[in-house]
């Protein structure tokens, strides 16, 4: 598409891997086809994406952004004046940018920069990751010229004409890993004749998840044929290995609190254990791992869950509901990890529900925005 002048195009949110992977992904897939393009991040101040968008290469700016405190009402005075503040913020940024677009995909910063774009008269489009749409973008999407959902069923939260179906963008390298399964298992430690269980709970890790392990080492311990891959989170590093440290080695897992290459770790997985975030369900998807669901119950509107039903309805990943996992998780997953058929089932069905070229999709409307901009 011929563009009269450089595409300029904001991109706005953070917060998890989950919004950010997504907008990198998009940002890139601009970038591939307009090397010239201008793209400018705006984020929320001591936010992962401060270090995490710089680390793949672009621009960002935060806004002074928080969300609101429900359990002490009196602190959202200051919540207020944050918000307030980050308007004008992000009216500044928009004005001396000039970008052509703007995208948000979710997180704090999202809600102030789209809506001041919108009120100057900037073409905004949202990337709505979840199957269950959030508070923010669903006031964002009265103003908003596109919408770029993942699941059916959005124009229960969405106006239908604005909703175009494109999936989750997804971190590019998982998608172009060469490593074979053997050498990926290796690469951990581990022994690839043995059938390997990944657990991710995300970036920052996740209590139930972590808990469940500790509460079945032994089991864990025993099962001869069966090694984990353990992806603690940050938080939660120290106390397991001090937990750790009073049992005897576990030989068949390896333990760590962030894994960098998760391309290896997909590889060597035969079956995930995993939150039931929007990235890491597209990721599955697209990588037609077999999965046990665990949804986190501490997210806005309880969209975990519903993303986790929207997969294991059709028989395309296993549901555990926090709840239950302290008792369930892990002998369910010994269990299953061992059984082909299950395995192959899993595998087949969640592969049915991936979307390709997502990242770029979602460039092309971006793209068609910034030319009736230009126009």
């Amino acid at each position: 598409m011929e563009l009269k002048e450089p595409l300029r195009v904001i991109v706005s949110g953070g917060g998890t891997g989950g919004h950010i992977f997504p907008a990198v992904s998009i940002a890139t897939a601009i970038k591939a086809e307009y090397p010239d393009a201008e793209i400018l991040f705006v984020g929320a101040e001591g936010r992962m994406e401060m270090q995490r968008v710089p680390a793949a290469g672009y621009k960002i700016i935060g806004l002074p952004i928080a969300g609101f405190d429900r359990k002490n009402l009196l602190k959202n005075v200051v919540v207020l004046y944050k918000i307030a503040k980050s308007q004008w913020k992000a009216r500044k940024i928009i004005k001396e940018f000039r970008p052509h677009v703007v995208v948000g995909v979710g997180g704090y910063a999202s809600g102030p920069t789209l809506k001041t774009a919108g009120q100057m008269g900037i073409p905004t489009l949202i990337q709505e990751q979840n199957s269950y749409a959030g508070v923010t973008n669903k006031l964002l999407a009265k103003s908003a010229k596109k919408i770029c959902v993942a699941y059916d069923g959005m124009e229960r939260f969405f106006p239908a004409e604005k909703i175009i179906k494109t999936g989750n963008p997804v971190r590019q390298n998982l998608l172009d890993a060469k490593v074979t399964k053997a050498e990926a298992t290796e690469s951990f430690g581990l022994d690839p004749k043995k059938r390997t269980v990944l657990v991710i709970g995300g970036s920052l890790g996740a209590r139930t998840v972590n808990e469940s392990i500790l509460q079945h080492i032994e089991d864990i311990r025993g099962a001869k044929d069966v090694q984990f891959i353990w992806q603690t989170g940050k938080y939660y590093s120290e106390e397991i290995h001090m937990a750790l440290a009073k049992e005897d080695p576990v030989q068949n897992m390896k333990v760590t609190d962030f894994i960098s290459n998760m391309d290896n770790a997909y590889a060597a997985a035969d079956l995930v254990i995993s939150r039931a975030g929007a990235s890491s369900i597209s990721e599955l998807c697209l990588l037609k791992k077999p999965c046990i669901l665990v949804p986190s119950p501490n997210v806005a509107e309880d969209h975990q869950t519903k993303n986790a039903l929207a997969l294991s309805t059709k028989g395309a990943a296993i549901f555990v509901k926090d709840s239950d996992a302290r008792n369930e998780l892990i002998p369910l997953a010994l269990k299953t990890v061992v059984d082909d058929a299950q395995l192959a089932s899993l595998s087949e069905n969640v592969g049915k529900l991936a979307y390709h070229d997502s990242a770029k999709k979602i460039a092309d409307e971006v793209v068609k925005l910034a030319v009736e901009q230009m126009a």
